[in-house]
């Protein structure tokens, strides 16, 4: 059990950004991309001397509705990727152990090709970063083109057509957030900023002359469930139906006694006498009582054992449920993986 759970943390490492696509080349040199923008990461040292392989580049397209992008650099610590046709900007950033860079909003045109060196700052995490969505405290619909600053700091980000905004590189500490937008009234809000961690602000503003209070709330993600890309895929499964989330927060107020208890509570799956997850919808051909979910603890297949031996409610950071073939990521699919998977990770 204690290596189920065993977490490795690597050297804190800060990597400076930059910006991608959606399809990832074979890295190396630069990729041909039939009239789309290129990019050409390379990620080094602080000296620019030596290559760091094995680096995560993460990416998210700020304009247009895709896959974000979450892939690893290659031997040389060189990742290319290419952009989609329509897709104009891009906020972008790696990750290594338990270290992150800041985060670069990139803008480009088709047929640009760009190389961008990434130097490595050693030393620790002294900053974190805040993510956040705005929306319209009556309608709920999202605010687009909203100035968002930390008081003090010369950073500004702008909220993009879906509401959301990022600030990466805030020192750790108590900081106030302002929020401004033409048709709604000024918001301060203060916030705390985690080492090394992002914080998740929720920020429903109030149109004027409206007379109520905005609406403001703030969660700070397990640096663990980051690294390990649980929010982006909760993000695109989200926005196309393509999976079933729990947060920590989630299992709180259900509050079950086993954590198999919360995810058998789904339509369609069941969990049998030995403690398994079974998918009834997919139980043609396999056996009469279904087919057999596969099932991961922090990475580890634990498909075969109870869980209920292996983990409380009260120690699972997230949960990830995918019902089919169809929805599954790349990383979780194979022909093993054709009755679903459910994705445990612990805090």
């Amino acid at each position: 059990m204690s290596s189920l759970r065993r977490r490795w943390v690597g050297r804190a490492v800060t990597f400076v950004t930059l910006l991608g696509a959606s399809f990832g080349e074979a890295a190396g040199q630069q990729p041909e991309c039939g009239g789309r923008a290129s990019l050409l990461i390379t990620v080094s040292d602080e000296s620019g001397t030596i290559a760091l392989p094995g680096a995560t580049v993460v990416l998210r397209w700020t304009d247009v509705e895709r896959r974000p992008v979450r892939d690893v650099a290659d031997t040389d610590g060189s990742y290319s990727l290419c952009a989609p046709r329509d897709a104009r900007a891009a906020t972008v950033w790696a990750e290594f152990g338990d270290g992150s860079s800041v985060q670069s909003v990139v803008a480009f045109e088709p047929g640009d090709r760009r190389e961008v060196a990434l130097r490595v700052l050693t030393g620790r995490v002294r900053s974190g970063r805040l993510i956040g969505r705005l929306y319209d405290g009556v309608s709920g619909d999202p605010v687009a083109t909203a100035a968002i600053t930390v008081i003090g700091r010369t950073g500004l980000a702008e909220s993009n057509r879906r509401g959301r905004f990022i600030l990466s590189g805030i020192p750790a500490g108590e900081h106030e957030l302002e929020v401004r937008r033409l048709g709604y009234a000024p918001l301060r809000h203060a916030v705390t900023v985690t080492r090394g961690l992002t914080t998740e602000v929720e920020i429903g503003l109030v149109p004027t002359p409206a007379e109520m209070e905005p609406i403001v709330a703030t969660v700070t993600r397990p640096r663990r469930l980051e690294i390990k890309g649980f929010y982006e895929r909760k993000l695109w499964g989200e926005l196309v139906s393509g999976g079933t989330f729990f947060t920590a927060a989630d299992i709180e107020r259900r509050n079950p006694v086993q954590i198999a208890h919360m995810i058998a509570d789904m339509s369609g799956i069941r969990l049998g006498s030995g403690g398994r997850l079974f998918n009834m919808r997919m139980s043609a051909g396999f056996s009469n009582q279904g087919c057999t979910i596969k099932t991961y603890l922090d990475n580890v297949d634990v498909s075969d054992v109870p869980l209920r031996t292996l983990v409380r409610p009260v120690e699972v950071a997230g949960v990830e449920i995918y019902k089919g073939p169809a929805s599954l990521p790349a990383e979780f699919g194979g022909s093993d993986s054709r009755c679903g998977v459910v994705v445990i990770w612990t805090k």
